[in-house]
């Protein structure tokens, strides 16, 4: 079956699946993370790749999802539908980020306890709206865009590529949608093998470095997704949620390597892991099919927790980091409290699902019909 086949419109579960799996391995990264003084050190060494799985998952579904619809279907009718899928949950991990601010004092944020309630607020308010906060405004001290939950920064980038798709790209025919895909790769190579660096770490933060490194990131797999839905014939594969899950768990623990002597040589490991092993579990993941009701509950209930939990977690991270900071605990000693964190994150996540986000899009869709 062809990707973009209008004859019959399946619902991609096990691809929701894969998001849960990824969101989730996220988590367990940020934990893991604290604990790590160096990139070399990471226990989970490429978790941070689950952001570019994300894009590459994103510019799949976008396309699946919208690209047929374009004759009912303005492009003010399609950054709509954008809004109402994303933005409740931006505006509930800026809150919760607030109400986890001060709870994070401690000496990996020192600048915390002399921020005032009033910028604290403020910040919350240009939160919930995703515009980015410059260098100088931070209220943190890790010169993050958005210093009450971190992760925002790639919803950032991910209205950045729909809004591109919506005005621009969707008019490209799969040709020139092909150079754009190539030149973005050529960008990422050079981003992760000839800056240095070694990685895609990056693209947090407003200044012209970290802002290269997120469209990096952003255009190769997003466009990339796009294309791979437009051109793509699915076939069969069995039992594709077991192997593709393995096959992303993989990849992304998969230790670092060159150390800090060869960086690109990890450079060249996460460039093919973009852009070739991503595009393969997606394709994988979409040729395959869920067969029993219980698989079909377990994919969906990871894909409906993915956003929510992905958006939701970091604040709690920054309060383990500073009391990882305090106390200088192993992750031996400390994790008791790691799993309370990552379970408990589930929970919430799952909580704003049901009693917030769910509610609150059903509210927006008729208010807008």
């Amino acid at each position: 079956m062809n990707a973009n086949s209008t004859t019959t419109r399946p619902h991609f579960m096990i691809l929701d699946g894969l998001r849960g799996v990824a969101a989730l391995q996220v988590v367990l990264f940020h934990l893991c993370e604290t604990h790590a003084p160096e990139p070399v050190n990471l226990i989970i060494n490429h978790g941070y790749l689950a952001v570019d799985f994300f894009f590459l998952l994103s510019g799949f579904v976008i396309g699946y999802a919208y690209d047929n619809r374009w004759g009912q279907m303005t492009v003010a009718g399609f950054f709509k539908r954008r809004l109402i899928r994303l933005q409740p949950m931006v505006v509930m991990g800026s809150v919760i980020g607030a109400i986890c601010f001060y709870w994070g004092t401690s000496p990996a944020f020192p600048i915390i306890a002399s921020v005032p309630a009033w910028k604290v607020i403020a910040c919350m308010l240009l939160g919930a709206t995703l515009l980015p906060l410059p260098v100088s405004q931070d209220i943190r001290g890790w010169s993050e865009m958005h210093p009450l939950d971190g992760p925002a920064w790639s919803l950032y980038f991910e209205y950045i590529g729909n809004i591109l798709y919506a005005l621009v790209v969707r008019h490209f025919p799969k040709f020139l949608l092909g150079v754009l895909v190539v030149l973005s790769a050529g960008a990422l190579v050079y981003q992760t093998v000839c800056s240095g660096q070694g990685d895609v770490i990056g693209g947090w933060a407003l200044d012209w470095k970290q802002t290269g490194i997120g469209f990096s990131r952003l255009c190769y797999p997003f466009f990339a997704g796009l294309l791979l839905y437009r051109a793509a014939q699915l076939t069969h594969v069995k039992n594709a949620f077991l192997w593709c899950s393995l096959l992303l768990l993989f990849v992304l623990a998969f230790p670092r390597l060159g150390g800090l002597e060869h960086p690109w040589m990890n450079g060249l490991y996460e460039s093919a892991v973009i852009i070739l092993v991503f595009p393969l579990i997606i394709y994988m993941g979409a040729s395959g099919a869920v067969l029993t009701g219980k698989a079909a509950r377990f994919c969906k209930f990871l894909g409906n927790i993915s956003y929510p939990i992905y958006i939701t977690h970091y604040p709690f991270i920054y309060i383990y980091t500073g009391w990882i900071s305090a106390t200088h605990k192993s992750l031996a000693q400390a994790w008791p409290v790691a799993a309370l964190v990552f379970f408990g994150s589930i929970a919430v996540a799952y909580a704003c699902l049901k009693w917030y986000d769910e509610p609150v899009r059903r509210w927006l869709q008729k208010k807008w019909a």
